[in-house]
């Protein structure tokens, strides 16, 4: 008998071993987070952090995938016309969304018809970084370096029609000087030729640069927001450095047109468990960014304040997208 009850309590153990965890969909393909970005940036890297978090909450494996083009307008596009199953997100930085669509009368996408809300996931402000072909000093020397050598005053970004973009035409024409943008695709590629000295100045997140000021290699001379970034408690923001623009974006999680509003909540939760982790919340701290969760209601809200934010200094730069 004892024998006989051992032998039961084992197949009891191997059955309970075997049993298939309950899971979302194990037999589906991977749920993707498209970033519109190279891979390394601040959308890549949140992306990534976020992907791991789900794995657990979704029940499911989650990948970024990596669309880099048209600044986000790829990615953007691609989860547009993706069917509304959960199976593919979009995770966007502000500008594809609140400032592309001043300058295209064709952008592809309605930004506020062709996509599902589902979670604010960080907001942050932009980093002015100086490189080694600029002068030595504060913000308003380099633009005084500037206005003396218009040949020479050029600023980087992550792309034409990003919100970095377009933070440059505000220093350009509050300072009345005729700054020449330079588009990358992506954060990096701006990096590299900031360090090489191919240009002076770049705009872009903190994460693209820190931590090469943090080595001594560039030089964060400035911030956007209207207080110092928690991650650069040194580096003034414009306004105290007398330049007096503030700006400031977001990246937010969105899934295709007509996601069930059940799904939608499930993954927005989802996103809130993540960001309340700390080693979630410590990384996009020490990255200069800000963890804000909101709700796809409230990314919706934040969404509609921004494009109406960015409206009039797009339209009164000029500038025409090709």
């Amino acid at each position: 008998m004892k024998r006989r009850s051992l032998a039961l309590a084992a197949l009891a153990v191997v059955s309970t071993l075997a049993a298939p965890v309950p899971t979302l969909a194990q037999d589906k393909p991977p749920v993707r987070i498209l970033v519109g970005f190279p891979p390394g940036g601040s959308a890549d890297t949140v992306a990534r952090l976020l992907a791991d978090k789900l794995r657990a909450s979704l029940g499911q494996n989650v990948v970024v995938d990596n669309k880099p083009g048209a600044a986000g307008r790829v990615a953007l596009g691609e989860v547009k016309r993706s069917a509304p199953d959960g199976q593919t997100f979009v995770l966007s930085p502000s500008g594809a969304l609140v400032v592309l669509p001043w300058l295209f009368s064709n952008l592809g996408y309605d930004p506020v018809k062709d996509f599902t809300p589902v979670a604010r996931v960080v907001t942050f402000d932009f980093a002015l970084t100086a490189g080694p072909s600029a002068p030595p000093g504060d913000i308003k020397a380099i633009m005084a370096w500037m206005k003396a050598n218009p040949g020479k005053a050029n600023y980087g970004s992550p792309g034409a029609g990003t919100v970095p973009h377009f933070t440059g035409v505000l220093l350009s024409q509050g300072a009345g000087i005729p700054m020449t943008h330079v588009a990358y695709k992506g954060g990096a590629p701006s990096v590299h030729d900031l360090l090489g000295g191919q240009i002076p100045l770049v705009i872009d997140t903190p994460l693209e640069t820190i931590e090469h000021h943090r080595a001594g290699k560039l030089r964060i001379v400035a911030v956007t927001g209207e207080q110092r970034t928690k991650a650069l408690p040194e580096v003034p923001t414009l306004k105290e450095s007398g330049i007096p623009i503030v700006g400031d974006a977001f990246f937010g999680l969105y899934g295709p047109p007509g996601m069930p509003a059940d799904l939608t909540a499930r993954v927005s939760r989802a996103v809130a468990d993540a960001l309340k982790q700390p080693d979630v919340s410590d990384k996009i701290f020490s990255l200069g960014l800000t963890p804000a969760y909101g709700s796809g209601d409230e990314l919706a809200a934040t969404q509609s304040a921004h494009l109406k934010r960015w409206e009039g200094p797009v339209k009164s730069s000029g500038f025409k997208a090709e």
